[in-house]
């Protein structure tokens, strides 16, 4: 478990380390020109899409949790649907539909006569409002699903002790079960910003310099490793802030019932124009975060099929799929070393070690790839040394500037999903098991392979299949490592539409 906890932290201490050194004249540069601006864009998209997901994912939990209504049933499901949906694919879909010659505009201007853009005005889609807009789309989930389950979870008694005191139902849901569900609300605000932070696809085509573009580009396009580091460090700063804000709204309380007595929520019938409302309020926000989405993209997939049926569109499917199933199976090895390590042994070192995973997780992708490039790096020129003083040959690059950095990088950065699956499963078998094992003869190895691992299978599939979707949406931690001419799907999508070939990259998509 230390070893695995001394991987996940690597890359925070390497950025720790290189941010000291100096970048010359970039830093400042940065400090006078760029990071005022690109803090403040970040501020403004964190702020408007924490908004956004906050009143959106908390509407409409509130809703299919208190009320019956035409289409109810489905729309709890259908409701996490924009989940699936990775945010630069979703931005080039609504670029697509919105831009100039968009379809949108299009039919306008062929409806009303309109010659140019002067005849009219239109919303652009490039800013940060659209940014706010479309990531909000994405990401409101995260709060849906804490919300859902906290609603869920709330006593019977609490509501009809508010009702019996004569609260309507929307000053019980603003007075009770809105300060109630506001854990569930912080964590699930949490994750949406760490996914906002994180984004370098969306805000690159809609053309807002965030931190995360700022890193991007102090790297590649100024080839300052050390400034990039030191923005690094600033993003770090904005993960630490979300955090502690996320633990500033629990204030320290907490919140459980004191009555055994759990029934289902009572549920208010909407008829007529209220059910039509509420039917609408659930309905746009998969419209727009998923449907129409899946619109642009199934057009274009069967419009270019011909051109994305390409050697290089197998390459980057095979690619994708290859370092998806081997950070799989690595994270999946690694949760159960820090898992199994947990259980095993009351050591207070080890308990804290398997915390670290979690810290890795809310790091953004470009922070990640700079602190992991950095220890592969050194660990590459010490090889290269050894083998040119010893028998006089270069070996290269073996680690860094491979496949092998892409894998290592989607393993620490969605360890933390992999490692819960595991320890929830881990926690449904008895220690009794562990007792029987042990009078039987068993070392504490032989009950793992023999014993543990079958009854774990289930949660074994899971976190394997939660670290493969995550690594094949992947973007920024990919474009930042990747070796040269190697493409994934998520790679090619952002080049293609980085070249406004957005069509041919429906296909990718």
């Amino acid at each position: 478990p230390l070893i695995v906890s001394l991987i996940a932290a690597a890359p925070l201490l390497a950025i720790a380390v290189m941010a000291l050194h100096s970048s010359g004249d970039t830093w400042p540069h940065l400090i006078e020109n760029v990071l005022p601006d690109a803090v403040r864009r970040t501020l403004i998209l964190m702020v408007g899409v924490a908004i956004f997901a906050l009143v959106t994912g908390t509407g409409t939990a509130w809703l299919v949790t208190m009320y019956r209504f035409p289409g109810r049933g489905l729309f709890q499901w259908l409701l996490l649907l924009p989940l699936a949906m990775p945010t630069y694919i979703i931005a080039f879909c609504y670029i697509e539909l919105f831009d100039y010659s968009g379809e949108i505009q299009t039919a306008l201007r062929i409806i009303f006569g309109w010659q140019n853009a002067r005849d009219y005005w239109f919303p652009d889609i490039r800013s940060l409002g659209g940014a706010v807009f479309v990531m909000g789309a994405v990401l409101y989930p995260y709060v849906y699903i804490t919300a859902r389950a906290s609603f869920v979870a709330q006593s019977v008694c609490v509501i009809e002790a508010s009702r019996t005191l004569g609260r309507s139902a929307s000053e019980t849901f603003w007075q009770i079960a809105l300060p109630l569900a506001r854990p569930a609300l912080a964590a699930g605000t949490a994750l949406a910003l760490m996914e906002t932070l994180n984004d370098i696809g969306a805000v690159e085509f809609f053309g807002v310099q965030t931190l995360t573009v700022t890193v991007y580009d102090t790297w590649l396009d100024r080839g300052s490793l050390a400034g990039a580091a030191q923005i690094s460090c600033v993003m770090l700063f904005f993960v630490l802030a979300v955090l502690g804000l996320e633990r500033a709204l629990r204030s320290g309380k907490r919140f459980h019932h004191t009555t055994g007595k759990y029934r289902d929520l009572p549920e208010e019938l909407l008829s007529g124009a209220k059910g039509i409302l509420a039917t609408a309020a659930c309905a746009l926000p998969i419209l727009v975060g998923f449907i129409l989405p899946t619109y642009v993209l199934a057009r274009d997939a069967m419009v270019h099929l011909s051109f994305g049926l390409t050697g290089d569109f197998w390459r980057a499917a095979l690619h994708s799929l290859v370092l998806s199933v081997a950070a799989a199976v690595l994270a999946v090895i690694f949760a159960i070393v820090l898992a199994y390590g947990r259980r095993q042994t009351h050591s207070k070192l080890v308990q804290i070690a398997s915390f670290v995973p979690a810290v890795s997780y809310a790091v953004p992708g470009t922070v990640l790839a700079i602190g992991l490039l950095i220890p592969l790096a050194g660990l590459d020129n010490k090889i290269d040394d050894v083998a040119r003083s010893l028998f006089g040959v270069s070996t290269g690059l073996i680690f860094s500037g491979t496949a092998f950095a892409i894998v290592v990088a989607y393993t620490i950065r969605f360890l933390a999903a992999s490692l819960g699956s595991v320890e929830a499963g881990l926690s449904k078998i008895t220690r009794n098991i562990d007792s029987a094992g042990r009078t039987l003869g068993a070392s504490v190895t032989e009950m793992l392979w023999s014993v543990h691992l079958p009854l774990l299978r289930p949660a074994l599939g899971g976190a394997a299949l939660i670290v493969f979707v995550d690594s094949m949406k992947e973007l920024p931690a990919t474009l930042l490592l990747r070796p040269f001419n190697f493409d994934t799907l998520a790679t090619q999508v952002f080049t293609l539409a980085s070249l406004y070939r957005y069509e041919e990259a429906g296909l990718s998509a």
